[in-house]
Formats: C-alpha cells, structure tokens, sequence
C-alpha cells in the first residue's frame, strides 16, 4: 500500500485539478472548458508544465520572485494557464487575468485538499524540500567518525520569562515537548547594556561586540552614523570585528542573520549583502522551483496581509492601548519576515541538514517583528510564536530522515519590555526634549517619529533587495533599478536631519548640526558635534547648562551615563549619582532598579571609543514591567529595563551545562563553542584570541 501511495496522491490531485477547473468554468465568465475530458487532459497538461517548464522560468526570474512575495510566479502559471488554453480545443480564456484568477483557484483548492483530506501537509512540505535537494554529503551515516552537526535556530526577540509562560500556555507545543520529555534543558543569560541583535550577534557569531553602543549610533571623528542591520555597514562592522575564526569558519552556513560568523555560505545576510556575496540562486531557487512550496508561500504571504490587517483592526475598534500605526507598507514587511524569510529559511536549513553541513545558525525574526507592532504577549504575537515553534517541529522531523544526526540548540538574543512610547506618554520625542533644553532643534534620523514604526523591518527587507539586485541576468538588473532608491535609503549613510521644533534661539550656535540623538528602543544616545572627542559634565554644562538638568528632571528618563572630568564616569538620576569606577553612591542608586549586572553593563559601554556623550536610559515601571521607547514600538528592546535583557538558551540535555550566569553575547560565545567542542568540532577545541578594531 506504501507503494501505491505516491500514485494514489498523484490521482487524486489530477482529478481535483479538473474538476476546479471545471468549476472555474462556471463560476468565471472569462474562462470556459469543454466537459470532463477536456479538463482532465487540460489539468494533465498544466500539471506537465509546473513540472518541466516551471525550474526553468522561476531560475529565469528568481529575483522578481523574492522582491513580489512570491507573486512573480503565480503570473507564471497563469501564463501556464493561457498556454492550455491555447494549446487544446475546448478551452477557451479571455486575457491573462482570468488566467490568474484559475490559477489562484486551482492553487487554494489544492491547499485546502491538503488539509481537508488529512494529508499531513508537514509530510508533503518535507517531501517537496527533501526531493528538491539532493544530498551532496559525503556522509555514510551516523558512524563514519564525524561529529553530530549543530543547528542554532534563534527566535529573535523571544524572552525568558514570555517563553517559559509559552510554554506554561500551549503556545509553544513543540518546546514544551521538549522539556517535558528531558530532552532539552533551560538555561538564562543576560544581555549588555545594548540589548539588540545587531550587538548580540556579533558577540554570539564574532566573539566581539566591542564599540558597538547600541543600534545606531554616530562616530564623531567620522561624522557616519551607523545602523548595525543594514548591509554596508553590517559588513563594515564585521570587518572591524572579525578574527577570521567565528562560530560558523568551520563547514559552516549562515541564514537570516546580520552577521556570517565567518560562513563561506551566507543566504539572507547582511553582511555578505553589504559585499555582495549574498547567493541570491543558493537561498531560493531550490524552494521557488517546486510549484507547490511556491504557491503555499504566496497564499501564506496573502493570508498574513490579510490578518494583520484584520489584527490592526480589532486593537482600534477595542481601543487597545499602548498601541503604534500599522498602516502603509507594513502588513507586507510583516508577511516578508513572518512567512517568506521564514519559508525560505526553514527550506535552506533542511537542505543544510540534507548536505551534511557541521554547523548553521538561522535567525527566525518574526515573532521579534509582530512583538514591536503589536504587543510582546498579544494575541498577535503569540501566534507567530506558535507557527515557529511548529517549524522547530518540522525540522526535527526533517533531520530524521538524512544521514547525518543533528543537535537543535535553541537560543533568542535579547528579549523585549512593553510600553507606552516616549513620544505618546509625553507628547514629544526625546530629540526634541533635547532640542528644546539646547534652544536649537536636535537631528535625528527618523527612527524617533510616528511614522518609523516600521524602519527596522526595512532592514531586513533592505539586505534582501540587495542581494535580488546582485543576483545574474536581466531580472537581477530590472529588479536593481526598480529598488535603487529605496536600497539606496537602506545600505547607504544615513541622513541625519533637523528634527520638528523652532529654530535655534541659541546666540551661541554657529549653525551646523551639534546636536544629534539617535534612539535604539529605550536607549537614547545624546552626541554634542561641535567637538570629536567625548564631552565631560564639565564641557557640556559650560555649552548646554540646560541640558543635563532638564534630561535629569523628566519624569520619562530613568538614569543617564556622562563621563567627569574628576570622578571618571557617572551615572546620574534624579535622585542619585553612582560613580561607576569606584561603586560610590550619592543618595539613591541610579542603577538598584535595572538589576545586578546593570553597573557591569553600562561599564562595558563606557568604554567604548564611540560612546555618546550621554547615554540615556527611559524609565522602568517595576510594578507594570513598562518603559517608555524612544521609538514608536510598542514592544522594544535595546536599553535596559525589563525581559528585554533576559534570553535563552535551549539545550540538549546531553550537553554539560552553561556557565551558571553568562553576561553578554561574547560569553554565550563562548559557551557554544565549547558545547561544539565536546561534540568533537576539532576545530573548536581551542578559543582563538580576538582581533578587535574600536574603530575605523
């Protein structure tokens, strides 16, 4: 009967094909066919050209097809369509359109027989990906003396506590199996003072995060401002870094990342993007070849528009509150990192396993993307954790069936805290706080106003587009001058600009940009321009008496970091000093609220050659678990205060157990090379010392 199976699905699928045909033949004016026989030779037909013609056409237009969500081929197949029509009497279209409403048709029915029929769409999914990636390993199994592969798999933004209540709620089934079963292990770390992916992988993935303070951030002796996830400078900061030698210089292969760990193999990578080494063919063409996967990821795409506009809808009507805008162009970045970087990914990943590669490291950024638009524990959210955690699932099932055994660690890079946004609480943004206390308007570079609440997801967007750009033949070119300008926006030096306000009343000014602030979540960084060294209290208060006072006295600013002349660093707020090189504390402790590894965390930054010459942290509500964003987010990360310094490691049991409290991504590092060198990873057996560049 196993045997049969494959021609039985074959039938069946043959037969549905024709009879939705046969239906769209009623129902579309536009299309008409000719009894039974002809729409079964007509479903024959098309089922021929998605197998033999379709490789060749989606290679030809690959990179449209990444850069449309999948819509690319679908106009394929309604050309399919037309062909039919043209190829067989008693077939009748009038025009592509109608073609692409039988295409879309045939393609909904076919999904929905899946699951109707109890088709286990995992199996077909898994059989789809398998087929279409035949097995390079040299591997002769389990036994032939390699070491088991590694694949970590980071749920970007995921905290701690919101797994463990994941958990706890059946929204992360597959996890909690694991759990439950004593296969994996829970373990804690906590992140730096920067509690964003752009420091967490590079200390994750390069063993360094050295002079990277936050997010973004501005090099006064340069005058660049960078923005750590997009490509150009992803790759700038991965030179700066680099020893050569990263978590993944070993066999290894990086997917959705900012970083390449040093991967010869890089799809989906900022920083292979920004030097134009991204394998735009390597990453897609191996998934989009298959009809099937391609049209579920486009129905995926066009049900995920769909419900996060549904999802935006209901938070207005219920009036929920904190809540950002939505609109524009959102709900398609949403569908770009919920379901085709997503797809695309967990495809690559099982061709990794299917080729034997000894390590991968994957970064899955949805959750991470609805979280900042629609809550940390939302209902939006939570959803997008659960289609994760099934793809964890899906890929445990896929490493059973391929030569090499594999090892599934599970990690985030940071976490995320809730609140209402500076700008919403207060009615103005942390630039123009600053503007107004210097009396001359701030620059910024956008991040901080309402309309921004969607950049970070360009970012990611953005290293796609450049390496489509990249990609060979006339669809790589059309699809490079259709996105110049926005790749533009994205990979090159950001623009910093005059913030709303008055202009400046400050007799003082000589009218350049002196003061710029740039947001990374609840961390804002404050630098003075007019000199391209690190200001002292002493320098700024002589310049902008205003400024430290005023930051000092508003209820939204938890505590800042300035440097003294006399007592080295201080942390300052509004009821306390703490000076960071001797531990002395005048009245109350700036940093008691934020934890015990805040003073080590914000020491860290300290010194960092770029540092800003403030570093301001919003406030923490402990009792609501709040703080207030600098930008428009809802959920963010990127200072400290709350689960966004808190996330996880998810390891097999086997493994010895991490350090008891690791702090910093350059000690989870650590940890998993040494986890890969008790694997026998020969290549691991030794921690190579760092090279580290502070600056440019």
């Amino acid at each position: 009967m196993t045997g049969l199976r494959p021609v039985f699905r074959l039938l069946l699928v043959w037969v549905v094909a024709a009879l939705t045909l046969l239906l769209c033949s009623w129902a579309l004016p536009g299309f008409e066919i000719d009894g039974a026989p002809t729409a079964l030779a007509a479903a024959a037909l098309l089922g021929l050209l998605n197998a033999l013609v379709w490789p060749v056409l989606v290679r030809l237009v690959l990179p449209l097809t990444v850069l449309t969500l999948g819509l690319a081929p679908l106009a394929l197949n309604a050309a399919m369509v037309s062909l039919v029509a043209w190829a067989l009497d008693g077939v009748t279209l009038d025009g592509f359109w109608w073609g692409l409403a039988v295409t879309v048709a045939v393609t909904a029915v076919s999904m929905s027989l899946t699951a109707l029929l109890a088709l286990d769409d995992d199996t077909v999914v898994l059989r789809h990906l398998l087929d279409s990636r035949r097995s390079r390993s040299t591997d002769d199994g389990p036994g032939d003396g390699r070491p088991p592969g590694v694949i970590f798999l980071q749920i970007d933004g995921l905290a701690l506590p919101v797994l463990q209540r994941a958990v706890r709620d059946g929204n992360a089934p597959t996890i909690a199996g694991w759990l439950r079963d004593g296969t994996h292990h829970l373990a804690p770390w906590t992140t730096g003072w920067s509690s964003q992916t752009g420091v967490s992988q590079a200390g994750i993935l390069l063993g360094s995060h050295a002079d990277m303070p936050a997010f973004r951030w501005y090099e006064k002796d340069t005058g660049r401002t960078f923005v750590s996830n997009r490509p150009r400078h992803a790759a700038e900061l991965e030179r700066r870094l680099s020893n050569g030698a990263g978590l993944l210089h070993a066999d290894g292969a990086s997917r959705g990342n900012i970083f390449t760990g040093d991967a010869a193999d890089a799809v989906l990578t900022m920083a292979s993007a920004g030097r134009k080494r991204g394998r735009i063919g390597a990453g897609y063409y191996a998934y989009f070849s298959k009809p099937y996967t391609t049209m579920r990821t486009l129905l995926g795409v066009l049900v995920e528009v769909v419900r996060e506009m549904q999802q935006a809808g209901a938070q207005r009507r219920r009036d929920v509150r904190p809540r950002v805008h939505r609109g524009g162009v959102y709900p398609l970045l949403r569908a770009f990192t919920t379901v085709l970087t997503r797809d695309v990914i967990v495809a690559t990943l099982i061709g990794d396993m299917n080729a034997g590669r000894s390590v991968v490291y994957a970064d899955f950024v949805g959750y991470d993307e609805v979280a900042h638009h629609s809550g940390v524990e939302r209902y939006d959210a939570l959803e997008t954790l659960r289609r994760l955690d099934h793809e964890l699932a899906r890929l445990t099932r896929a490493a059973e069936q391929v030569a090499r055994p594999y090892r599934f660690v599970v990690l985030s890079d940071h976490g995320q805290s809730q609140g209402a946004t500076f700008r919403t609480r207060y009615g103005r943004t942390l630039a123009e706080l600053v503007g107004t206390a210097c009396r001359r308007p701030a620059a910024d570079s956008g991040e901080q106003r309402p309309a921004a609440a969607g950049q970070e997801s360009w970012g990611y967007a953005g290293g796609a587009l450049t390496e489509i750009a990249a990609g060979p033949g006339l669809a790589g070119k059309v699809a490079g001058r259709a996105t110049r300008s926005r790749r533009r926006a994205e990979d090159g030096d950001v623009v910093i600009g005059p913030a709303a306000g008055a202009e400046s009343d400050n007799p003082d000014s000589d009218g350049g940009d002196e003061v710029i602030v740039l947001a990374s979540g609840n961390l804002g960084l404050v630098y003075l321009t007019h000199d391209p060294s690190r200001l002292t209290r002493e320098q700024i208060d002589e310049r902008y008496p205003d400024l430290i006072p005023t930051l000092l006295a508003h209820p939204g600013i938890g505590f800042l970091l300035v440097a003294t002349e006399a007592r080295g660093p201080v942390v300052l707020s509004a009821g306390g000093e703490l000076e960071l090189a001797t531990g002395v504390v005048l009245g109350d402790d700036p940093l008691a609220p934020f934890g015990e590894d805040a003073r080590t965390q914000v020491s860290r930054t300290d010194a960092y050659p770029h540092c800003a010459d403030l570093m301001v942290n919003s406030l923490w509500e402990p009792a609501t678990g709040e703080v207030a964003a600098f930008e428009e987010l809802v959920g963010s990360h990127g200072g400290l205060g709350g689960d966004q310094t808190h996330p996880f490691l998810l390891y097999p049991a086997d493994l010895p157990a991490p350090l008891e409290h690791l702090v910093g991504a350059e000690e989870v590092h650590g940890q998993l090379r040494s986890w890969l060198a008790h694997l026998g990873h020969e290549a691991f057996a030794e921690v190579p010392s760092r090279r580290v560049e502070p600056s440019a």
